[in-house]
């Protein structure tokens, strides 16, 4: 019943692109958390 797929350079690449577009998001978030996480240590209370 289940048939072998080959996924061919088009299917890796389109892994390759989307494991990379993942990879700059999760780090931007990071990056804006942990700014904002030091902005509010930083502030005056």
């Amino acid at each position: 019943m289940s048939e072998n797929v080959e996924m061919g350079i088009a299917g890796s690449l389109t892994i390759l692109v989307l494991v990379v577009a993942v990879a700059v998001l999760l780090r931007s978030f990071y990056r804006r958390y942990t700014r904002l996480a030091k902005r509010k240590d930083d502030a005056p209370e």
